[in-house]
């Protein structure tokens, strides 16, 4: 799906039962606030928590945008989650272990809904492109926990045992003109592996990342923000420009090279007041 909207660089997963957590979120400095549903609600607390992300949206979380993630399609609680987040205020639901683009595509009409599709299987990695292409698919969120127990990785994997999988998963968000969101940090007392993890994620070409903690946010924000030389030398770059290829500093540039200056100068400041515009 063709995007308008600018991506997020943080968003926040909170349990849709947490009043608290919902209550401290519209103080916090997340682009996204994501409400789920799903694993992170007891099964008994399901009914009570979806109630409880209607009444949340209704009231919004500012300039932060909202979304709802829902339980998936094999769920007795999927088809309850679906009419009520059709019928709300969210920004946008999420879908989690997205394998089929035929059921999603069914699914988006019913919800009304831009998506944000987990990837969470071999077969949701293999589907990626078919599912980013679809009308009514916001982006692909990658869910790198389910991910690695669904390839079989041993605990003591690192991160780039993932690294096809991460990288397809931006491919396919690529080609369908969707955003890439990579997986959560589960380590909530290692900030320095959160800014590593955020960086690499970067370098993969994800737009932002998806968390858990609200400490969480400034590292994530800081590293899927362009630095400061990046943004000096976007600038130049483009005031240099004056169109076909010609020469700027120290190398040949052309419209590519000044177009990827100007998206990375679009992400420069404030989420909220920048994807107002």
């Amino acid at each position: 799906m063709t995007t308008a909207a600018l991506a997020p660089r943080t968003a926040l997963f909170l349990p849709a039962s947490n009043s608290r957590a919902i209550a401290k979120a519209r103080e916090l400095g997340a682009d996204m606030v994501i409400l789920d549903l799903e694993d992170a609600v007891k099964p008994e607390d399901k009914d009570a928590a979806r109630a409880a992300a209607v009444e949340a949206v209704a009231e919004g979380f500012g300039k932060r945008v909202s979304a709802i993630r829902i339980n998936g399609f094999d769920a007795p609680e999927h088809a309850a989650d679906v009419a009520a987040v059709a019928t709300s205020r969210a920004d946008y639901a999420v879908l989690p272990k997205a394998e089929s683009a035929q059921e999603i595509a069914r699914l988006t009409q019913a919800l009304r809904k831009p998506l944000l599709a987990m990837i969470e299987t071999p077969r949701g990695v293999l589907a990626a492109p078919d599912i980013a292409a679809l009308e009514g698919v916001m982006g692909l969120i990658a869910g790198t926990n389910d991910l690695a127990a669904t390839l079989h990785l041993p605990p003591s994997s690192g991160r780039e045992a993932m690294n096809l999988a991460l990288q397809t998963i931006v491919l396919a968000s690529r080609s369908g003109n969707a955003w890439a969101l990579d997986g959560v940090f589960n380590r909530l007392d290692d900030p320095d592996g959160l800014e590593w993890e955020c960086l690499a994620g970067r370098g993969l070409g994800f737009d932002g990342k998806t968390l858990i903690h609200p400490n969480q946010i400034a590292i994530a924000a800081r590293a899927f923000s362009p630095t400061q030389a990046e943004i000096t030398e976007a600038r130049a770059l483009v005031d240099a420009a004056t169109g076909g290829a010609e020469r700027f500093r120290d190398r040949m540039i052309e419209t590519m090279h000044v177009e990827r200056a100007k998206n990375l100068l679009a992400h420069t400041g404030p989420y909220g007041s920048a994807n107002a515009g």
